[in-house]
């Protein structure tokens, strides 16, 4: 995608959803708070919020679409995903505003900047951390006995020279939250209005079942490598483009990760849906990771999913 300027009418965010909670019963502690001041009382009982949504838009002086896109980041990662390319190129977000869309970028509750809430005071559990050895294999940027010599898959179309800057973008998650990050996005549809959502991992499983919950709002789902989908296509539902990318053959999560998602999208077309496949290898891209946004031919998969979406003009 050749660069060019963009002009932006508006730059705002949002915190969306979430609830009000309380924390009783913690001492009262005194500490020093800051290097060289002194020591204070620091009392954490009393009233938070929990279970908000974090979210940027980006509005065009000239939009050339009449519906915004939406994107929806993967488990234990944030919306910076969307924003460049570990080895320092244009993200999604960019590309997609140059194609004429107004963007909103969400950070998921419990991720980035709509930020996460004490436990177990609030949350039932501790999080949950990615090693970078896991996510060399789980990405599917290389194999498992790869990681320590940095070795990655052949033809791989991830910068693995960047592979330690990418790993820089890893937060934490919690588990059984599904509802909670649900009525989030479900707040974030109401703002956003009719709308196109691109959902990555984590974020395309809550695309998929919210399209199905929420067909009116969202108009046309990209699922980049969904995990997890809805049990049923009854009902008016959106067209649904579901990208693959390379190597899922390679490891047990992806193979029945697929099993699962290739199954929905087959009972959608069985039903008479809209539900198109971009199997990047089929079609002879070779070497893409689980994040496709963020390898090395990231613009050439930008282009056919603006294409798909054109197509439905």
């Amino acid at each position: 995608m050749p660069e060019s300027p963009i002009l932006l009418k508006s730059l705002r965010s949002h915190f969306l959803g979430g609830h009000e909670v309380a924390a009783n019963g913690l001492p009262v502690l005194r500490k020093q708070v800051v290097g060289n001041g002194a020591a204070r009382a620091i009392d954490m009982n009393g009233s938070y919020c929990a279970g908000q949504l974090y979210v940027q838009e980006y509005r065009l002086a000239e939009p050339r679409h009449p519906h915004p896109v939406l994107l929806w980041h993967g488990g234990g990662m944030t919306g910076a995903q969307w924003e460049s390319t570990p080895d320092g190129r244009q993200g999604w977000l960019w590309r997609l505003l140059q194609s004429g869309y107004d963007v909103f970028v969400a950070d998921a509750p419990e991720r980035g900047r709509a930020s996460w809430a004490m436990y177990p005071q609030v949350y039932d559990s501790a999080p949950i951390f990615r090693s970078k050895e896991e996510a060399w294999h789980l990405f599917r940027i290389g194999p498992a006995d790869g990681y320590a010599a940095r070795r990655p898959h052949p033809a791989q179309q991830f910068p693995a020279e960047a592979f330690d800057t990418f790993a820089k973008q890893f937060v934490p998650r919690w588990l059984a939250h599904e509802a909670m990050a649900l009525a989030a996005y479900r707040a974030l549809l109401d703002l956003a209005g009719p709308c196109i959502v691109i959902g990555h991992s984590q974020g395309g499983g809550y695309a998929t079942q919210l399209a199905r919950e929420c067909p009116g709002p969202i108009r046309a789902l990209v699922a980049v490598e969904p995990t997890g989908t809805p049990g049923r296509v009854d009902g008016p539902l959106p067209p649904q483009l579901l990208v693959w990318g390379d190597h899922v053959d390679q490891h047990d999560t992806w193979r029945r990760y697929r099993a699962q998602t290739d199954a929905y999208w087959q009972a959608l077309q069985r039903a008479g849906r809209r539900a198109d496949v971009l199997d990047l290898p089929a079609t002879g891209i070779a070497g893409n990771s689980h994040f496709c946004m963020l390898d090395r031919n990231s613009d050439r998969i930008a282009e056919l999913i603006v294409d798909w979406l054109n197509s439905l003009d």
